[in-house]
């Protein structure tokens, strides 16, 4: 297997993701900073010592059409919208995914705006979300957030691709959503009914007896159990003067398939539960899949393809997909 990048790591206190979508005739460009990245990595991380700074560079599926030629991740593909009756995850633009993550804010920053000068004109960030540690990795709810995320050797084989593709072995596969929480209907409940929304006790973070856990509750239907195990790297964020507080979710998986049944599951229901409760307070606003190649794939990137074959597989501008109901789904975040 080949080196991942920093998926495994542990979370850190500071993070910002960046999503951008790649303009026409940009794909050099990009194609230079993908090179280039591990040395632009180094040489901020090098200036703010201790900072322990680490950038998980990801893909989006028309995007690797559009830069390499030959082989793709196997399972890569759009984000697929889920439309149920009551609750929506819409599919969003996005070509590229750049996690950044440190100790320190200041160090994000610094490589997210090199990041940014490096893409001036050659692709449009459509999305910039500051990440931060909540108290002890509690979300804005309140409630501890990845409890159940696997450990040691489970770890590499719930997030990393392996045999079964041996040409992307060590990457992953990764889907991203931003969820906004209404934090005034959510505070109006009860400690007990916020408990039985989510299937844990607040305070001590202990997961709700199989008697006293609704079949709708968050941990219910996103059983790992029953659906597959991910890792998840979830983090807070919020705007005080926008009035705007949510989780950016992030869920690297060996296969997406895991990751989209549980939205599956949480968006169009199961046998026991119309949907996840927990969409009642916090609404999916982006959708975007991505891979992250292993680290060896930024050393040596793969031949670019004819300029032919790029211009045959350019995107709309939308990266709209059909939905579970036959729909489109189209972002509700737009190019700039």
């Amino acid at each position: 297997m080949g080196e991942p990048q920093p998926i495994l790591d542990p979370l850190t206190p500071a993070a910002i993701f960046l999503v951008a979508t790649i303009d026409a005739g940009g794909e050099t460009v990009v194609r230079d900073l993908l090179a280039d990245l591990p040395g632009l990595r180094r040489s901020v991380g090098f200036r703010i010592p201790g900072a322990g700074l680490d950038c998980i560079a990801s893909i989006g599926s028309a995007a690797w059409d559009r830069l390499f030629a030959g082989a793709k991740p196997a399972e890569l593909h759009e984000f697929p919208s889920y439309i149920g009756e009551r609750h929506q995850a819409p599919a969003t633009p996005g070509d590229l995914l750049f996690h950044i993550k440190s100790q320190n804010q200041d160090a994000c920053f610094e490589l997210a705006m090199t990041l940014g000068e490096r893409l001036a004109g050659a692709a449009t960030i459509v999305d910039q979300t500051v990440g931060f540690r909540y108290f002890e990795q509690r979300d804005l709810l309140g409630f501890v957030d990845g409890t159940e995320n696997p450990e040691g050797q489970l770890a590499f084989s719930a997030a990393l691709v392996g045999d079964e593709d041996p040409e992307f072995a060590g990457g992953s596969y990764v889907i991203v959503q931003k969820y906004l929480h209404d934090m005034a209907a959510w505070k109006a409940l009860s400690i007990e009914e916020q408990q039985r929304v989510i299937g844990r006790t607040k305070l001590d973070d202990f997961e709700l007896s199989d008697a006293d856990k609704p079949a709708n509750s968050h941990v219910a239907v996103n059983d790992q159990d029953d659906n597959g195990t991910i890792l998840r790297a979830n983090m807070p964020f919020g705007s005080v003067k926008d009035g705007e507080f949510g989780t950016y979710y992030v869920a690297y998986s060996t296969t997406p398939a895991v990751t989209e049944l549980m939205l599956e599951r949480m968006f169009l229901g199961t046998d026991e539960a119309a949907y996840d409760r927990i969409l009642d307070f916090s609404t999916a606003i982006t959708g975007t899949s991505f891979f992250a190649p292993p680290l060896a794939f930024f050393d040596a990137l793969p031949d670019a393809p004819a300029p032919a074959a790029v211009a045959d597989r350019e995107s709309p501008a939308t990266n709209g997909v059909v939905s579970h109901d036959g729909s489109l789904g189209i972002g509700t975040l737009k190019r700039s």
